[in-house]
């Protein structure tokens, strides 16, 4: 019979064996309770450690994925957190769970061609961005490169628009501010400055190459997909990332966008490469980051903005720089978006973000309505840069016409009290209407520098003083082609080098006699055929009257553009209420 009896020593054995081989250890987990909840604001208790801006786990949202908020109040016994998503969720007594993290995007080539959120999640629907392609997390609050770390803007970059390259310059490394009142066209040059990249992007060479980010802060989500739309029709998508935060995105959202734009560029600047950034619009940002603060009781200062919001936008700006040859010589170009009210540009907002930046092109609406578009107002606009950043033949070209448009106005006004004007003068206002002219251009066609540099030398050199307003668009337009073709080693030679020395000068010269020459004949053909169309408002052109009469028809001379070309008028904000501008004109708006 089998024994089935056990020994107390095997028990003993067996039993210290177990307890030896217990691996004993503890857990320390901090977990917060929601006190409070509402508008999109948690106040969390039991997070003693928490730090600012470190990311809180929520738990599970009804997408499935994480829900996050953002700790921006460290109080005694509360932490007041932004929630990044849908809050209704959040109910009191829910578990927060700290994540050790402060807020931050992942980095890389993968976001060229992207339409993503403020963090870095796509919403264009190509799937998950490639991660062979991201470079690791940044952080939305880092330190702006210091004084020694920066060299002086010298780079141009331009934008493809003859009155900002010509009078306003942007170098590489800019914060240019561009200002004005809704549906002016502040969008538009923005837009214009990306697409005109596409060349240097073509060119292969990493130091021509401009990577750029639109960020849109309180758009319209058609909007952002009608800019998204252009910019995949034009070829300019390949080389921009658009980072939406639109008006249905939380506050948040909106708040925290420009911070991620800002990261994802840092990262090329400091990889040697260059990048150029929008903010569309940093009001909407403001107006975003006071009702967040008011939320979190935070008091409130002038016009019931919180009193660091300089700031939220110094900190944001200062990231644009060019860095000196030690750290790579990259460089990050900021063109910040500000929307003033009744042209007021002494509003709280406005005056702030224009003594952070080194310039701004101030758009303004009399002159949108009067068909000058781009409606740049000269006498305000500044760049702080200057001609440091114009190539030479462009400053040589461009040096009196911002004081001979000055004196153009001046006389204008004058002459509307039907003084009579002497010789001079009468030949002065001529020309600077001949000016203006040239200086208009459709929107969605940026110029190349080396056909700005032929028609302004044109047009400066009274060139185009015998020839009638109602055909200088034409000219321009005729005599462009004109040199491509016959010319096309000359313009060529302007892009390469930048120089437009005295040989050049002399063969420039020539050639636009000898289109003049072509161009007077068929004009003069032209009007001795009874019935002409050259009053009918046509894409090619209409004479004075037909602007004054109709501001907001098609201007002179504009391209053959089409409808679709012209129906993203301006930077439309979240506001459905105001009057949509005429998108008939080729209106750079």
């Amino acid at each position: 019979m089998t024994d089935l009896s056990i020994s107390s020593e095997d028990i003993t054995r067996v039993l210290r064996e177990r307890i030896g081989s217990y691996d004993f250890q503890t857990s320390r987990e901090q977990v917060g309770r929601v006190v409070e909840s509402g508008d999109g604001i948690a106040r969390v208790s039991g997070l003693p450690d928490v730090m600012a801006n470190e990311l809180l786990d929520f738990g599970v949202g009804h997408d499935g994925q994480r829900l996050y908020g953002l700790a921006l109040n460290l109080d005694e016994h509360t932490v007041g957190a932004v929630i990044m998503g849908d809050f209704s969720i959040i109910e009191e007594g829910a578990e927060v769970r700290p994540t050790g993290e402060v807020l931050s995007v992942p980095v890389g080539d993968a976001y060229l061609g992207r339409v993503v959120d403020p963090l870095g999640r796509p919403l264009d629907g190509k799937g998950p961005l490639d991660e062979a392609k991201l470079d690791g997390r940044r952080g939305l609050e880092i330190q702006a490169p210091g004084v020694v770390d920066r060299q002086p803007v010298k780079e141009p970059l331009q934008t493809g628009i003859k009155a900002i390259d010509a009078m306003t310059p942007i170098g590489r490394g800019q914060r240019e501010l561009i200002i004005g009142d809704r549906q002016v066209g502040k969008t538009a040059v923005a837009i214009d400055t990306i697409i005109n990249q596409r060349e240097n992007w073509e060119s292969g060479d990493p130091k021509k190459q401009v990577k750029c980010i639109y960020v849109a802060v309180g758009q319209k989500g058609s909007t952002v997909a009608e800019i998204v739309n252009r910019l995949t029709q034009t070829g300019a998508m390949e080389y921009t990332v658009v980072v939406s935060a639109p008006a249905s995105s939380p506050a948040p959202f909106q708040y925290i966008a420009p911070y991620a734009g800002a990261a994802i560029g840092s990262y090329w600047m400091y990889k040697g490469e260059h990048g150029l950034i929008v903010y569309d619009d940093l009001s909407k940002q403001a107006d975003a980051y006071r009702q967040l603060s008011l939320l979190l009781r935070r008091p409130p200062g002038r016009e019931a903005y919180p009193g660091d919001v300089f700031y939220l936008h110094s900190r944001l700006l200062e990231r644009a720089a060019k860095l000196s040859d030690e750290l790579g010589g990259g460089s990050l170009t900021a063109l910040p978006l500000i929307e003033t009210k009744g042209g007021d540009v002494s509003a709280f907002i406005p005056t702030n973000v224009i003594s952070i930046t080194d310039g701004q092109i101030y758009l303004e609406t009399d002159l949108f309505f009067q068909g000058v578009r781009p409606a740049i107002n000269v006498g305000i606009s500044v760049s702080r840069v200057g001609g440091s950043a114009q190539i030479k033949a462009m400053k040589k070209v461009s040096g009196t016409m911002r004081l001979d448009l000055a004196q153009y106005r001046e006389l204008e006004a004058f002459a509307q009290f039907g003084s009579e004007l002497d010789r001079a003068s009468q030949q002065q206002l001529d020309r600077g209407v001949r000016v203006v002219e040239i200086l208009k251009q459709p929107q969605f066609a940026p110029v190349p520098v080396e056909e700005q540099v032929a028609t302004i030398w044109a047009v400066t050199n009274n060139k185009l003083d015998d020839i009638p307003v109602a055909d200088v668009k034409r000219f321009e337009s005729e005599l462009t082609e004109y040199l491509r073709s016959r010319h096309g080693e000359l313009l060529a030679g302007i892009r390469d080098d930048g120089n437009l020395g005295d040989d050049r000068v002399e063969t420039l010269a020539k050639a636009i006699d000898d289109f003049r020459a072509t161009f007077q004949r068929s004009a003069e053909e032209a009007r001795e055929e009874p019935q002409q169309m050259e009053d009918l408002p046509t894409l090619q052109g209409r004479d004075e009257g037909d602007r004054e009469g109709d501001a907001g028809g098609t201007e002179a001379g504009g391209p053959d553009t089409s409808r679709g070309a012209q129906k993203l008028v301006a930077d439309e904000g979240a506001d459905e209420g105001g009057p949509a501008a005429d998108t008939d004109a080729p209106a750079t708006s």
